[in-house]
């Protein structure tokens, strides 16, 4: 008997066709799997959502974990097509969703629509169906044969095959010759039982720091509904204090219970604010540090742990947690 599998299409450039106003999600799941000819699972097809991936937002997001949360069961994974832009936020914000995931359920989209002949579609789609018959529960990405730990992928190039890189920790799976093979350790098996948990709050900023920030412009956060922030900081998590206090501001918002993660703005390699006095000053005014977590996992961290009631303080504590592989703990 052929595995089952559930094909959730969301739209994405890899369903999308040419139009007067450029290239636009329009071809179905269905027809997404018939351009693959004869597979060896048992595929189940709904088409949910039919998106540029720019415009699939937290109520998207809700949408899609409600999805696979009442459909999963039956099935041994599930594939979620969808545009590349903001996968790594959608496979991020699921992982917190489906706590206790106990099936695959991998993203998957391509730099090119799948009616291309040179399209990187077919690949993509073959190895998302391959690790959703792993056994493997959790959130992926599988793109340019290689399976990553949704929260840890991060989108790094516009037209390039190889779009997505799991840039803080090792893939979980490459496929070559043998087939699919898989890195150890595996991601960690979640306990307890699967629960849907969608409640979050998107009153969420991302800001990068550039030299001689205005420090005033985060006091305004809160002014403008800001509940939470997360910065991508210098270096190793860096922030400047001489002229331009950026570390009183922060702590400001922090007394007003508007949690502060901070992140670093380079790609590789962890943060640690503990190692210079730029970084202990901002421990000092209740800052949370992100450790080696992405900025797309940090922000939908911090958006769904403000949307589960979460105070200042509790926040701090679960960005101390390990959830799913998100974040490598000292």
């Amino acid at each position: 008997m052929k595995p089952k599998i559930l094909l959730l299409s969301t739209g994405g450039t890899i369903a999308a066709v040419p139009t007067a106003n450029g290239l636009q999600p329009g071809q179905t799941g269905a027809h997404l799997l018939s351009m693959l000819g004869r597979l060896p699972y048992d595929v189940t097809v709904q088409d949910i959502l039919q998106l540029d991936s720019t415009n699939i937002q937290p109520e998207e997001w809700q949408f899609i974990a409600e999805r696979v949360y009442t459909l999963r069961k039956g099935y041994a994974g599930v594939v979620v097509t969808h545009g590349t832009d903001t996968m790594a936020y959608t496979a991020s914000m699921l992982t917190f969703m489906l706590s206790g995931l106990d099936v695959p359920v991998v993203l998957t989209g391509s730099q090119l629509p799948i009616s291309n002949p040179l399209s990187d579609a077919p690949y993509n789609l073959r190895c998302a169906l391959e690790m959703a018959v792993s056994g493997v529960p959790g959130v992926f990405i599988a793109f340019d044969r290689k399976v990553l730990l949704g929260c840890r992928s991060v989108k790094v190039r516009t037209t390039g095959f190889n779009a997505f890189e799991s840039v803080k920790a090792p893939v979980v799976a490459e496929v070559n010759s043998d087939g699919l093979c898989f890195t150890d350790p595996l991601p960690p098996r979640p306990a307890g039982p699967c629960v849907l948990k969608k409640e979050l709050d998107s009153r969420v900023v991302l800001i990068k720091l550039i030299p001689g920030m205005d420090p005033g412009l985060f006091r305004a956060l809160e002014s403008m509904g800001c509940r939470g922030v997360v910065i991508e900081a210098f270096g190793s998590g860096g922030l400047n204090f001489l002229r331009r206090d950026l570390i009183s501001a922060l702590g400001d918002l922090v007394r007003r219970q508007i949690p502060v993660v901070v992140c670093s703005q380079c790609l590789y390699e962890r943060s640690d604010l503990t190692k210079y006095e730029v970084g202990r000053r901002a421990l000092a005014e209740g800052v949370i540090p992100g450790e080696d977590m992405t900025s797309e996992c940090a922000a939908t961290k911090l958006m769904w742990a403000l949307g589960q009631g979460m105070a200042t303080a509790e926040i701090a504590e679960f960005f101390q947690t390990n959830v799913a592989g998100e974040v490598t703990l000292r």
